[in-house]
């Protein structure tokens, strides 16, 4: 059966030979313990050694089926003339895990780059689909630069509850506020729960997850279609078992991760996003899988590649529906295709072709889903990043999922000194606020929170949602779910925590928000100014031990990414000492 593989000149060259291909004690060592699985000698012969990087965890519902994804994975290797070895790292649930599942993307990201670095792999599969677990695992991945392809898991089935579709994560912050302001009952609210998840698989909606499948297929290290079908359709599995055929190909054609990726590649994974009005998440992701992999992307950037960008998708939470329905509606091929003039053509992708020849002649099912890009369905999907004395660093806003009226205005700040601050006192009808006030939160970002938790996205006070008025301007050095909505600008930097303006913001002060003029000003003097930086105590976190100390030491600003800065830039898989 060997003799029908391809021909192939590395064979006994590669990675894993340094394992299973010595005549000497070592080779044998590691061999015979291999084979305690009942393995035959063939499988030790010199074929590639495939990884499955698996994520899989009963505490990370968005992987709940990792098992049969992953064995589906096999399938493919084994077709392939290749010799796949399943391994777990560690799975940051976005909906279990606290603080919050991003303080532990880049132990994650750790534990992926260990693990392939120190196990005998010549390439990698990468089972994600959680929010944090795809950019995790591309990170660590990134690092080593080995032949890598991501499978990821798949949506949920679309939401329904009482003859109305509903998503998960836009759901809840909607039907929260409804509570909030007398328009639903705790009962009804408490009853919609099964409804919103309905199967295996991450959020249906256009949030954090969605839009990291979306640019990992559009960035080019994903198979063609792999966004958009649903976690339970069959054709999730056969993707997945074709990942399994072609990185053993890319394993002989030594296709590394950065021999793929290359600076258009992200280019075109930035319009996309606008395009398909994704997930402000996918900023701080996408500058950190670049930094590990020495690509000079910044947030000037996202902002030059998105400005004109027409939003096509009408998805939860800046549309109507769901993920479901934007794979009947032709999924990201047909987003892809209707942004002929905009993208890089000539980007490869893992399946050797380039994204041009993969979509150029996709097709659109539903013009209520997936817009033509000459009648978007909104006029500008991208990232907006706003700089100015309150934000010298950067802040970012998703125009697509704000109001319009909003995105020019001037109002009082009301101030949260902590999560916990705007808890205590949000609800309390003597809270001096009204709809023109700018609501204002601090130590939410990386080292404050610590790990820049998703509270952006501040509800606001039942004293305003009773008035009937949905959306204020709010600020914060924190993120918000890629499910949610709202006038909402994000990751301020410098934040508070690391002594940015931000910290000094005081009720009472002015501050103008101007997104088409990419600018955020507090209007305070800069000498009144540099009087509250200097009375400022700074910020002490309370964590000193364990990874969380590591992090809040080391980690970086939103604006690079927020990666631990000695993990910056790719180190490649150095052949490390025999353990025996």
């Amino acid at each position: 059966m060997a003799g029908t593989y391809p021909k192939d000149p590395r064979k006994g060259k590669r990675r894993s030979s340094q394992w299973y291909g010595k005549a000497d004690r070592d080779g044998y060592a590691h061999r015979s313990w291999m084979k305690n699985r009942g393995l035959p000698a063939d499988q030790f012969d010199g074929r590639p050694i495939i990884g499955i990087c698996n994520t899989w965890s009963e505490f990370n519902p968005c992987n709940a089926h990792f098992r049969d994804i992953a064995e589906r994975v096999k399938r493919g290797v084994y077709e392939s003339g290749g010799v796949p070895m399943e391994f777990p790292v560690f799975s940051n649930s976005e909906s279990q895990l606290r603080p919050t599942a991003m303080l532990y993307r880049n132990l994650a990201s750790m534990d992926v780059e260990e693990s392939i670095r120190g196990l005998p792999m010549d390439g990698v599969v990468l089972l994600v689909g959680c929010d944090k677990t795809t950019p995790a695992l591309m990170m660590g991945a990134a690092s080593c630069d080995l032949p890598t392809i991501v499978v990821s898991g798949g949506p949920m089935l679309n939401g329904h509850y009482r003859g109305e579709q509903i998503g998960s994560g836009t759901h809840v912050w909607k039907f929260s506020e409804m509570v909030k302001a007398g328009e639903m009952s705790l009962e009804d609210f408490m009853s919609a729960e099964q409804d919103n998840a309905r199967s295996a698989g991450h959020c249906m909606t256009m949030g954090t997850a969605s839009t990291m499948a979306s640019l990992a297929e559009s960035i080019g290290i994903a198979l063609h279609a792999n966004a958009a079908i649903p976690a339970v359709d069959s054709r999730r599995y056969v993707l997945a078992q074709m990942a399994g055929r072609r990185i053993v190909d890319m394993v002989r054609e030594d296709i590394t991760m950065s021999s793929l990726l290359k600076r258009e590649n992200f280019e075109n994974a930035i319009m996309v996003n606008g395009a398909i009005g994704g997930s402000t998440n996918a900023v701080i992701h996408m500058l950190a899988i670049a930094g590990r992999m020495g690509i000079d992307i910044t947030l000037d950037d996202w902002d030059r590649l998105g400005r004109n960008i027409p939003c096509l998708v009408n998805l939860m939470p800046s549309g109507a529906y769901l993920m479901e329905d934007f794979f009947y509606a032709g999924g990201l091929p047909a987003v892809i295709r209707e942004l002929d003039g905009y993208i890089h053509k000539d980007a490869k992708t893992a399946n050797g072709r380039t994204i041009w020849e993969n979509c150029s002649d996709a097709r659109t099912w539903n013009r209520e889903v997936i817009f033509p890009v000459d009648r978007p369905f909104k006029p500008n999907g991208g990232i907006a990043v706003l700089r100015g004395n309150l934000a010298p660093d950067g802040a970012i806003i998703k125009p697509s999922a704000a109001s319009p009226e909003l995105m020019t205005h001037r109002g009082r700040a009301v101030v949260f000194e902590s999560v916990e601050d705007y808890r205590d006192r949000i609800e309390d009808p003597e809270l001096d606020i009204d709809e023109t006030c700018i609501m204002v939160l601090k130590y939410c970002g990386p080292k404050g929170y610590p790990g820049m938790a998703e509270v952006g996205n501040m509800g606001l006070p039942p004293k305003i949602l009773k008035k009937g008025v949905t959306d204020m301007v709010r600020i914060s050095d924190a993120r918000m779910s890629g499910t949610a909505y709202g006038t909402v600008v994000l990751h301020t930097a410098p934040e508070a925590a690391a002594g940015g303006p931000l910290a000094f913001v005081r009720n009472g002060d002015m501050i103008e928000i101007d997104v088409p003029g990419r600018r955020l000003h507090l209007d305070v003097p800069d000498e009144e100014l540099e009087r509250r930086r200097a009375a400022w105590n700074g910020f002490e976190s309370p964590y000193d031990r364990g990874y969380t100390r590591i992090y809040v030491e080391h980690v970086t600003q939103a604006d690079t990414g927020a990666d631990l800065d000695f993990l910056v830039g790719k180190s490649g898989t150095p052949l490390l000492r025999e353990s025996h």
